[in-house]
């Protein structure tokens, strides 16, 4: 045993407490896929902040002391995955030409024109600010669209599972909701061939074996069937996440402590749908100087050019290192 591997078992910083979990799940065997799989998940729907940041460099801080521990005899892959094709719920308070976005309201992120008339879509611009950042603080990671992943069929398997598990993923959800949303409510959220909008309705049937949704259209009251496969259907948040998590073989995720709840949700349908869960780890939330939480929705964020101007990367790296399960307030 080398002296760094031997530290690294060692270790009571948490990155290595977390690899060391991370490597007693496969103390018998690798997954079948050959390699162990981070992943973060990131909602373009407001410019990126430091929160943003921080869940790629803690993420990564643990990816290292897995290949320390392993001595990189393990292969590692590390996913940024974009939820692109998300509605656009709200107008972020700290970008140009908000009467516009405001016309875009329930469409597809990807779809939303972007306000600094910069790029394809307001997806495109924030994913390109993501990017960026994380090209320009070197981080190694593999980018993945939630649009292009759907639409290019990566998903379709999983997707017509979800369909085949359908009422199992109902029983799960349902008894988590209110009253009113329980009306409503379907882990499938066609895309509506009329409006392109990305629809919240129930669903009329589910046929697994055609992989298909029949729904009426909110603008016409027609009955559409489509497909849930191909980009033709997105998936409802938490199913998505556990969607995401057996279609990838996802191995490792963090999330905030706001989604504690949500990601044991996750998990439950990731075992519907015939898989493992990750592991997980929760950490505390950034708050802005009035203590609430920081949220690219609301554009209330420090942003990392901001904190660049004040101080080197190295010391927001170390700030994203410090006492991840304390709160943070800016």
């Amino acid at each position: 045993m080398s002296k760094m591997r031997d530290a690294a078992t060692q270790s009571k910083a948490w990155p290595f407490e977390e690899a060391r979990r991370i490597l007693k799940r496969f103390e018998k065997k690798l997954p079948e896929k050959g390699y162990v799989l981070f992943e973060t998940g990131y909602g373009p729907s407001g410019l990126p902040h430091i929160g943003t940041f921080g869940e790629v460099a803690r993420t990564s801080m643990v990816r290292h002391a897995f290949e320390v521990l392993t001595e990189g005899q393990r292969k590692t892959r590390l996913i940024c995955f974009s939820d692109d094709m998300d509605g656009f719920r709200k107008v972020p308070g700290n970008v140009p030409n908000q009467e516009m976005l405001g016309r875009y309201i329930d469409m597809p992120l990807t779809k939303v024109p972007d306000p600094f008339g910069e790029e394809s879509s307001f997806a495109a611009q924030n994913n390109k600010r993501l990017r960026a950042f994380l090209d320009g603080f070197g981080f190694e990671y593999e980018f993945k669209s939630s649009t292009e992943t759907y639409q290019s069929g990566e998903f379709d398997e999983a997707l017509v599972r979800m369909a085949e598990v359908f009422e199992n993923v109902m029983g799960i959800m349902l008894p988590t909701l209110g009253n009113e949303r329980k009306a409503t409510y379907s882990p499938f959220l066609p895309i509506s061939p009329i409006s392109g909008k990305v629809l919240q309705v129930p669903m009329i049937s589910v046929d697994a074996k055609a992989g298909t949704v029949t729904y009426k259209e909110p603008d016409s009251g027609d009955e559409i069937t489509q497909p849930v496969t191909g980009g033709s259907c997105k998936v409802q948040w938490k199913p998505d996440w556990a969607l995401r998590w057996y279609a990838l073989q996802v191995d490792y995720e963090m999330y905030g402590k706001d989604l504690i709840d949500s990601a044991k949700i996750a998990a439950r349908i990731t075992k519907a749908l015939g898989g493992p869960a990750p592991e997980g780890f929760s950490y505390e939330l950034f708050l802005d100087e009035q203590g609430q939480k920081i949220s690219k929705s609301k554009g209330n964020g420090l942003s990392i050019e901001e904190w660049l101007e004040y101080g080197p990367a190295e010391s927001l790296s170390l700030y994203m290192f410090q006492r991840p399960r304390t709160a943070k307030k800016l």
